[in-house]
């Protein structure tokens, strides 16, 4: 089974993509719930997060904030590579699981996991494809505008990442998210039978 990675940098459109490979049956798995999940009390990573970050981070049910958590990590590089050493082999594990399940001779040709950090958590290199979606920096800042950051909090984020135009050199396909959802649409549906292609499986029709 072909192990394909699917990336790009904070707000490029990946988890669209990936919304669009489900629609056409291909299995993906989303690193960002993972992440969600064991910051939840009595999960791998609670204690350890609030044990280096301190009961500021906390609501007043007792749970992460992830808002809080994001404003202290994207301040400080160190802090945030402490968060990134504490919650990405607990991510990376269950990914290799999640991999390893799907892995028979019944299974599927090819899975995907969708995650911003592939790269930068050298995950990139357990994988067989990467594919990359980009759109403009600007777009990026203005998308994270909608989600309620500021500008300057949006730069800090897109900062911390690994610039776009690195990520694409790597990749072995791209996805071109600056235009319509339509047009992004129509990438995806040709990417399909590229996928099955590497895979060895004949494309599919669409």
């Amino acid at each position: 089974m072909l192990r394909i990675g699917l990336t790009g940098g904070i707000a490029s459109g990946k988890t669209a993509v990936a919304a669009m490979l489900r629609d056409h049956e291909c299995p993906v798995l989303e690193a960002d719930p993972i992440g969600h999940e064991l910051l939840e009390p009595g999960q791998a990573a609670y204690d350890e997060v609030v044990k280096e970050f301190g009961p500021s981070i906390l609501d007043p049910a007792g749970k992460v904030n992830r808002r809080k958590l994001g404003a202290v990590v994207f301040a400080d590089p160190v802090r945030r590579e402490k968060l990134n050493q504490i919650l990405h082999p607990k991510i990376l594990e269950v990914i290799r699981n999640w991999f390893a399940a799907l892995d028979q001779p019944d299974g599927p040709p090819f899975a995907i996991v969708e995650a911003a950090l592939i790269v930068e958590a050298n995950f990139h290199k357990d994988l067989d494809k990467l594919v990359v979606c980009w759109c403009t920096p600007q777009q990026q800042i203005e998308r994270l505008q909608e989600r309620g950051l500021t500008a300057d909090q949006a730069r800090l984020r897109i900062s911390a990442q690994l610039p776009m135009e690195e990520k694409r050199k790597m990749a072995d396909a791209t996805i071109d998210c600056s235009s319509t959802m339509e047009r992004t649409e129509e990438q995806v549906a040709s990417l399909i039978p590229l996928l099955a292609e590497w895979a060895g499986e004949k494309p599919a029709k669409l």
